[in-house]
């Protein structure tokens, strides 16, 4: 199997990328808190922003209509109303 490293220093492949991308991860600094890729040297962080393009994400679809991206916050939104 031929294995696409993204991040030399962590030994990401691209693969690995992808698949944080598809668990959610929809931005460079997002993919370095799953992985670690791009938080050393950097010089993998523009491949990282290649590969996630600006496809659909759905926690970037959530805060482009201001609601909360993490999980759990949905019971801080009901607080504001309620105030």
């Amino acid at each position: 199997m031929n294995r696409v490293y993204v991040c030399s220093c962590f030994g990401v492949t691209e693969a690995q990328v992808r698949q944080h991308a598809d668990n959610g991860a929809c931005t460079p600094r997002q993919i370095a808190s799953a992985c670690k890729a791009g938080t050393d040297c950097g010089s993998c962080v523009r491949r990282i922003q290649a590969i996630l393009g600006r496809g659909a994400c759905p926690r970037r679809e959530l805060a482009d209509q201001g609601k909360p991206v993490v999980a759990g916050l949905e019971e801080y939104e009901d607080l504001e109303e309620a105030a």
